[in-house]
């Protein structure tokens, strides 16, 4: 069985960033990299390429005197992403029951004694 993976969520750190925004709300740039532990110049490459695919929203907004800049995950991201992990579920699940049709060996019956 052969699958096609998003090439876009595939990296661990995009996976990371999608998964944070998964609830929905807005996530700053601080949380974000809190949250995923990744560098500004790494958090923005990243960020850049998700948007550009389209699975992510970045805006600026002023707080006070300061422009804050915000992610949120749009439909197009949620949809891929849930279809990365069902590909992944169909995978695991292929596993689960492969490994429960695979006959053990049986132990040898040592309850006879006398033969």
């Amino acid at each position: 069985m052969k699958y096609q993976f998003d090439k876009i969520i595939s990296a661990p750190c995009r996976l990371g960033i999608l998964a944070t925004l998964v609830p929905g709300e807005p996530v700053s740039f601080s949380a974000l990299k809190d949250a995923t532990s990744l560098s500004d110049g790494n958090l923005h490459a990243q960020t850049r390429k998700l948007k550009d695919a389209g699975y992510i929203e970045i805006n600026k907004i002023r707080k006070g005197k300061r422009l804050v800049t915000e992610f949120r995950i749009t439909a197009l991201g949620r949809e891929r992403l849930q279809l990365y992990i069902m590909k992944l579920q169909k995978i695991l699940d292929v596993e689960t029951v492969a490994k429960r049709n695979v006959p053990r060996a049986r132990k040898p019956d040592d309850s006879a004694v006398w033969t």
